[in-house]
């Protein structure tokens, strides 16, 4: 069983950055994928990012492609989203996500593929 845990949401004005961690307890990092999901008010979870579990690979919503940034360091089991050049439309709670995999280069985008969930984190942009 894998624990999330979610930080470095917050309050920031438009154009600026902040970067979320994810760390992981109750398992080794290294054998699961990781993802990044948000939900806004009234709408649907949606997908952000994802990356492998070994190998780098990193995968990106289309439209957030150029401004966010997926990484990991398994030896500190923890996964990073460095968000630049936020927008209003970027608030939303941000979770993290964990799916356990053989593979070393699979990188999941689905909700229903992800195992184990974080309890979120708040990012709010202000105009």
């Amino acid at each position: 069983q894998v624990q999330l845990v979610e930080s470095g949401g917050g309050l920031v004005q438009a154009g600026g950055s902040l970067r979320l961690s994810c760390a992981a307890s109750g398992g080794t990092s290294s054998t699961y994928a990781m993802g990044w999901f948000r939900q806004a008010p009234g709408k649907e979870r949606e997908f952000v990012a994802a990356i492998s579990r070994s190998d780098g690979i990193t995968y990106y919503r289309d439209s957030l492609k150029g401004r966010f940034t997926i990484s990991r360091v398994n030896a500190k089991n923890t996964v990073y989203l460095q968000m630049n050049s936020l927008k209003p439309e970027d608030t939303a709670v941000y979770y993290c996500a964990a799916v356990r995999t053989f593979s070393g280069r699979q990188v999941f985008t689905s909700r229903g593929e992800y195992d184990y969930w974080g309890q979120g984190t708040q990012v709010t942009v202000s105009s």
